[in-house]
């Protein structure tokens, strides 16, 4: 790998007056007691780009104890708070200015909304004489900034005093905690952040937020309904994960009670362990897994919509009932008819598991292996087959493999197993919109729980990056490692210098193929060629080694290797693959 590290001139720092300094220090302004509840909510990092109207937030920041990471690009620093928020389970503090930079936040509240993911985003406002719509023509005004953020987050909240602050900020973080977690938008005036305080500095929030607990009644119809079935098989999705440490210890216990096999969404990866013998993986864009799923007499559905990647594009049609537990509300029978239950995935499963066990009873096989022994088809897609569930796990993988196998796809697998090989067992990863990471959602182990995060919610491009940079931030010493494309690269290039200003130990694989690969495979599938695909794109180990980060070019031969050297060296680097890689054939478009 080379080393070169250019010597970056150092920015001489501003030297300030000191009857000015003595000012500052004699003070508290509202921009004070916005860091000072952040902290007494329990805030330890904030993430964010500076801005006029936001100044005075940004210069309280200075008189806390608030770790502060400033990325480069407000978009980006909002993938990075959403990463934080997945990894920590918690709130992420997101400090934008007005106008052009809250708006530049959208995409990345988009895809934390997708994902349910706890940011706090926090912008400032033109003066109070300009809020109102009045065309006043201040720098940044728009007509109603909150009215565009209504949309998309959870929900939008404003102080108008400093007064209000505290209280608005724990009235946020409440929202942005309670089930499912969110992205919520506050936003303050200028002339608010900049005003003197003579209010107490804040010392404790309290924020109470409600455990959603499943209904008494609806468990003990699921557990009935399970501990019945001939063939049940559970989908585990994103809200497994999201509920937190104990969720995937009672999936677990619950699936093999009952002996279900169980699959997960590309969001619920890590929520059942991979190679048990009752793991269906991942596979959702497989003709093959969905029928497995249409054929269960009871399906489970935990945390997931069935939306379209879930449900294999929209393709899927159960013949069996389904028991779906959801905490989005809005989710909850969306798409198919069911037994539903809003509560929390975590709250649900431990009770549900509880239930099944009374009526299943401890020792016993479970209603799916003695189906099977009586029989019965256990998800096998051929009716009448007898089988075991886990027989019936293994042959749909293996039937998957071979559908697989059959597409000449073997520089595919050899890149995705040689990422994962180098990967240790306790790193994370962040993929953004590219090739490798459809490859991953359905193929790859993220070996625990909480450890891949992707973009896979709102779809938008250049997330990986600085996505990586805010799961390295969560946790310390963890090897991270982002993967994109050439083309979504593009979009957070500028983070190199986050990553090496704050020595964030990230390594970035970028597999560059020239262009939007999958839009290319898109389009030539569709019009027999592709429009506005291909790209000019920098030298990519040049323009990493100008921001003193480590870079080196490598193929799919020597990718474990190189790869794995990088992840174990300290601080960011980037290892670039020259490689063309394919998606294996769509199912859903099969009759």
């Amino acid at each position: 790998m080379s080393t070169t590290n250019p010597a970056v001139p150092a920015v001489p720092a501003v030297p300030t007056a000191p009857e000015a300094s003595e000012v500052t220090r004699a003070r508290r302004t509202g921009g004070d007691l916005v860091v000072e509840s952040l902290a007494a909510l329990g805030a330890r990092t904030v993430f964010g780009l500076p801005g006029q109207h936001a100044l005075g937030i940004f210069d309280a920041l200075r008189r806390s104890a608030l770790r502060y990471v400033g990325l480069r690009v407000e978009n980006n620093a909002g993938f990075a708070a959403d990463a934080y928020a997945r990894t920590t389970h918690g709130v992420a503090p997101l400090l934008v200015s007005t106008g052009p930079g809250a708006l530049m936040t959208l995409a990345a509240l988009q895809e934390a909304a997708a994902g349910s993911a706890a940011v706090l985003a926090i912008g400032s406002q033109v003066p109070l004489a300009g809020i109102g719509g009045g065309r006043h023509g201040y720098l940044h005004e728009l007509t109603d900034q909150s009215a565009s953020f209504r949309g998309v987050v959870k929900s939008v909240h404003t102080a108008r005093t400093a007064s209000q602050i505290p209280s608005a900020l724990a009235a946020a973080w409440a929202s942005a905690l309670s089930a499912p977690h969110g992205p919520v938008w506050l936003e303050i005036p200028q002339d608010v952040l900049l005003a003197p305080v003579d209010v107490p500095p804040v010392a404790e929030l309290t924020v109470s937020v409600p455990e959603l607990r499943p209904r008494a009644e609806l468990i003990a119809a699921a557990a009935d309904r399970l501990a019945g079935a001939r063939t049940p098989v559970i989908l585990a999705g994103g809200g497994v994960v999201r509920a937190g440490a104990g969720a995937e210890a009672e999936l677990l216990a619950l699936a093999e009670r009952l002996r279900a096999p169980v699959a997960t969404t590309f969001g619920g990866k890590g929520a059942f362990p991979w190679e048990h013998p009752l793991s269906l993986r991942s596979w959702l864009e497989d003709r093959h897994t969905t029928r497995f799923l249409e054929d269960a007499d009871t399906l489970l559905v935990v945390g997931s919509g069935l939306g379209e990647l879930s449900s294999n594009y929209h393709t899927f049609r159960p013949r069996g009932r389904v028991i779906q537990i959801e905490a989005d509300l809005g989710k909850l029978e969306s798409n198919h008819a069911a037994l539903g239950i809003h509560a929390d995935a975590r709250q649900a499963l431990g009770a549900l598991a509880a239930a099944v066990a009374e009526r299943v009873g401890e020792g016993e096989r479970g209603s799916a292996g003695s189906a099977a022994a009586d029989g019965g088809a256990v998800g096998t897609g051929t009716p009448g087959t007898p089988d075991t569930p886990e027989a019936a796990v293994a042959g749909l993988l293996a039937r998957v493999r071979e559908r697989i196998d059959g597409q000449g796809l073997d520089l595919e697998q050899q890149v995705l197993a040689a990422v994962r090989d180098a990967l240790p067992d306790e790193g994370v990863s962040c993929w953004d919109m590219t090739i490798l990471a459809y490859w991953a959602w359905s193929a790859f182990d993220a070996r625990r729980p909480n450890a891949l995060h992707s973009a896979q919610g709102a779809g938008g491009l250049g997330y990986g990056f600085p996505a990586a940079l805010g799961a390295a931030v969560a946790e310390p010493g963890r090897p991270v490692l982002a993967v994109s494309g050439d083309g979504g690269a593009m979009y957070s290039i500028a983070e190199l210098a986050t990553a090496r200003q704050y020595d964030l130990p990230v390594t970035w694989l970028i597999v560059d193929d020239g262009g939007y690969g999958i839009l290319r495979e898109y389009m030539t599938d569709a019009f027999g060629q592709a429009t506005a695909t291909e790209l000019t794109r920098p030298d990519f180990v040049a323009l990493a080694e100008s921001f003193g980060v480590p870079a080196l070019r490598t193929s799919p031969e020597r990718l474990r290797t190189d790869l794995a050297a990088a992840l174990a060296s300290p601080g960011p680097s980037v290892v670039v693959l020259p490689a063309l890689l394919r998606m294996f054939a769509p199912t859903h478009l099969a009759p």
